[in-house]
């Protein structure tokens, strides 16, 4: 394990590694416009965060690409859902690993088969909700619910719904949690609208029944900001006492080059394109989340960010995490 940890650090573009964590106190309130000016501060500027890894693999060398991390209390250490592409079957496998510092990863297990785009989310009532975008078509979504700590390490959920297509699209998926329980999870996603772009869309299920409507005032807002492709994945955080979300969206249709992160909150109804600014100066990046933590002794904001290879800048490109402390 010591071998393979310190691979894992030469590959790993490395600031400060930490370790001690526990729960998080929300922050005084502030006006929405105030609240998004600081998170903005705070996340932009990747050569500013407290630790950072571009290229991010787990102990086996798996890309840990589109990955959502939270606090496991029970594990004492952070956990990770991811997807890495397998040969043997020509698809994307979700995995699941635990890190004590956020930089080094170490593989738990495989979640699902087929499967891309996960999320995870610690139920209000105890355990562990995973979300992810299941094949084959029509690619949908899927939701798994693990009672415990060691129900999500042995891959064994008590509850799985795949919630039926039901926008008017060729398919659903990109999935994040907005609200989860063993009673009901609430989950924004994209839906390939008319099978032709997709658009945000959101939902819930009691495990049973699943009800879904789109949301055309983000999709106009992003549209306003100056997105004609693709709007997909999101992610979102209360912090200053507002509910702001990170979300991708295709400045010029079919152009990777052009996918780029805006920040947007339902008060004002504003889309605004974040300049992330990367060592090595990255222009595209997707699948954004975002997490409030504690870590040290101190709250810091923790974002995770697909590089976009094609315009990725020396050896960028791949899964970022980063984090910056809260002064």
């Amino acid at each position: 394990m010591q071998v393979a940890w310190r691979a894992l650090i030469s590959l790993a573009t490395t600031m400060i590694v930490v370790g001690g964590c526990g729960t998080i106190k929300q922050s005084t309130d502030l006006s929405v416009s105030a609240a998004r000016a600081e998170l903005r501060g705070l996340i932009e500027d990747v050569t500013a965060a407290s630790a950072y890894r571009y290229r991010t693999t787990d102990h086996d060398g798996r890309g840990m690409d589109t990955a959502k991390i939270i606090w496991i209390p029970e594990a004492n250490a952070f956990g990770a859902v991811y997807h890495t592409w397998s040969d043997a079957d020509a698809s994307f496998h979700v995995h699941l690993a635990t890190s004590p510092d956020l930089l080094n990863w170490g593989w738990r297990r495989e979640l699902a088969a087929q499967a891309s785009q996960p999320t995870i989310a610690a139920a209000s009532d105890g355990g562990y909700v995973v979300a992810w975008e299941q094949e084959p078509d029509p690619i949908h979504l899927a939701v798994a619910y693990y009672p415990t700590w060691d129900d999500l390490q042995a891959g064994r959920p008590s509850r799985r719904m795949d919630p039926p297509v039901t926008t008017p699209a060729c398919g659903e998926g990109t999935p994040s949690i907005e609200s989860a329980s063993s009673a009901r999870v609430d989950i924004a996603f994209h839906y390939h609208a008319d099978c032709d772009l997709d658009r945000q869309a959101g939902g819930n299920t009691d495990w049973t029944t699943w009800q879904a409507t789109t949301r055309p005032a983000v999709d106009r807002s992003l549209a306003a900001a100056g997105v004609t492709g693709h709007m997909g994945d999101r992610d979102r955080i209360l912090f200053r006492g507002h509910q702001l979300t990170l979300i991708e969206g295709q400045l010029i249709r079919e152009d990777v080059r052009s996918w780029r992160v805006f920040l947007y909150d339902d008060e004002t109804g504003m889309a605004e394109p974040l300049q992330v600014r990367t060592h090595a100066g990255s222009l595209a990046f997707s699948n954004p989340t975002i997490t409030q933590i504690e870590i040290d002794g101190g709250q810091a904001i923790l974002v995770t960010l697909y590089v976009v290879n094609e315009a990725a800048a020396d050896s960028e490109d791949g899964e970022l995490i980063y984090y910056r402390v809260i002064p």
